[in-house]
């Protein structure tokens, strides 16, 4: 007897060896060790993220700007200070790590880098071949890293080089590799980044439809393929099943019943999984060959003339705060429980809102406001193609701004606490004679990107905006302070829906 049971324990673990070895089919890691230098000469080891701008020295150099704010109806140029903190943000850095593709298979196997935002102007090289630029610091990007590796995958060169240009921002935007860096492998048919899009167009207290639209890359031979999707309940259990054929955009509709509905008070979130089955032959089981995560909410975001926003299709005043991207003293470098306790004093002070002022969060943060029940407008832009800063945005605007949108959009459209997007600040285009065109160009790629959210811009010359048509075309008219002027302005503009997006 007791060598039976030797012989079975054995055999079990050997089981749950082989079961261990099994290659998982999408691996993700964050590269956190790096060297750092101000000189590209001198390299001393740092942890990412990091903010290379927080360790000072505090100087009233570092952000003295000469400049005339027409917000403020300033009409000649004055010195401004304190504006971004004192602290030496500006200048260039340079960042080095090697890295291993664990499991790595050169010919199966794609690798894709992921920054969630690389403050500013961020240039990208693995092993000595240039791969990726992307001049806005908020904002994440990816590239496929692929075709540059070592055929061995491992001991590879990753380098960026980053630069602050002086008089770029009007706040202390940070410096470096200020948030994370992410390793993915996965199968060389796989979901690319941000690859899913969920929606729920249907919902109630008893039933929701929840459609998935899934992009798959390189799928040479959709036959040999099928994609399934289950749907895990917020207490882990399956709800759903889809199982479909494969293709390089998949859309599946799966069927809900008694659906835990998201909002600030019960921060419900489901989790669709999402498996790229390979099948060659019937004879054979499945492999799986990728499988992809996406988290999201139930509910529904209703706006409604004359009368207000409704959630789940109840009337709600929005208690909200604008929130700029650093954390005080410890600078810009994300870190989630900072962020978690930030949010939880918000909480306790009756906040229910987050306006991401004035540009793309941290992942972190949106993640944190859809589990601890915050509703978000998150913005893209303080500057378009008219300066406010000598060196900010507008620089980029025509090259770069529809591929800000687009990023941004992908990245956050699945979170049930985003309830709008804010697509700019207080912009000297609003009250250009011919702004609105470029606010309607905006406002399209958000429709297109995401039809199931409305458009917003905080506006702060009432004036002008109502004057040129520019107030007019948003979907939501958004107005920053001069509280006096809303009534006038709700009794000429035709949405009748007026947003308070910055204010006292």
């Amino acid at each position: 007897m007791r060598r039976f049971i030797l012989q079975f324990f054995l055999l079990a673990l050997a089981v749950s060896c082989a079961s261990n070895n099994q290659e998982s089919p999408r691996q993700e890691t964050l590269l956190t060790a790096w060297e750092f230098s101000r000189d590209s000469l001198n390299w001393t080891a740092v942890t990412v993220p990091h903010d290379w701008a927080i360790e000072g020295p505090f100087d009233r150099a570092n952000d003295l700007q000469e400049v005339q704010v027409t917000q403020n109806f300033e009409t000649e140029v004055t010195a401004h200070t304190g504006r971004t903190g004192g602290l030496p943000y500006m200048g260039k850095g340079w960042y080095r790590t090697h890295f291993d593709v664990a499991q790595y298979h050169s010919g199966r196997d794609a690798v894709t880098l992921l920054f969630d935002g690389a403050m500013s102007e961020a240039r990208v090289r693995v092993n000595g071949q240039p791969v990726a630029e992307w001049p806005y610091g908020y904002n994440a990007f990816h590239v496929d890293v692929t075709p540059y590796l070592n055929p061995d995958g491992k001991d590879n060169l990753l380098e960026v080089s980053l630069e602050n240009q002086p008089n770029s921002s009007r706040w202390y935007p940070g410096a470096g590799l200020y948030r994370n860096v992410h390793l993915i492998r996965t199968h060389f048919t796989h979901i690319p980044v941000w690859g899913t899009c969920v929606t729920t167009p249907e919902v109630d207290e008893t039933k929701a439809r929840v459609e998935i639209a899934i992009r798959i890359e390189n799928v040479d031979d959709p036959a040999l393929f099928r994609v399934r999707t289950k749907i895990f309940d917020p207490q882990g259990s399956v709800v759903a099943v889809a199982d479909t054929p494969a293709d390089t955009l998949c859309r599946q509709t799966l069927r809900l019943m008694n659906p835990s509905l998201w909002s600030p008070e019960t921060p419900a979130l489901y989790k669709a999984v999402t498996q790229i089955l390979y099948n060659a032959e019937a004879a054979y089981d499945d492999e799986v060959v990728d499988e992809y995560e996406t988290r999201f909410g139930i509910r529904t975001i209703d706006l409604v003339p004359e009368k207000g926003f409704y959630l789940n299709g109840k009337l709600r005043k929005i208690q909200g705060v604008c929130n700029h991207h650093d954390l005080g003293p410890l600078g810009a470098a994300v870190n989630r429980a900072a962020l978690r306790h930030q949010l939880a004093l918000l909480k306790e002070m009756g906040c229910d809102a987050i306006r991401t002022s004035h540009n793309m969060p941290a992942p972190e943060l949106v993640e944190l406001c859809d589990e601890m029940g915050f509703m978000m407008m998150v913005e893209a832009f303080d500057e378009w193609d008219i300066a406010k800063c000598e060196n900010g945005y507008h620089r980029f605007f025509a090259d770069w701004a529809e591929k800000d949108m687009v990023n941004m959009i992908h990245h956050f459209r699945n979170s049930p606490s985003v309830i709008m997007w804010g697509i700019g600040n207080e912009v000297p285009t609003q009250c250009a004679d011919e702004g609105y065109k470029v606010a309607a160009f905006l406002q399209d790629i958000c429709h297109r990107e995401d039809p199931t959210r409305l458009v917003t811009a905080g506006m702060d010359r009432a004036d002008c905006v109502v004057a040129n048509g520019f107030a007019q075309l948003l979907d939501v008219v958004g107005f920053n302070y001069r509280t006096h002027k809303y009534l006038e302005a709700y009794g000429i503009l035709p949405q009748k829906l007026l947003l308070g997006s910055e204010t006292r």
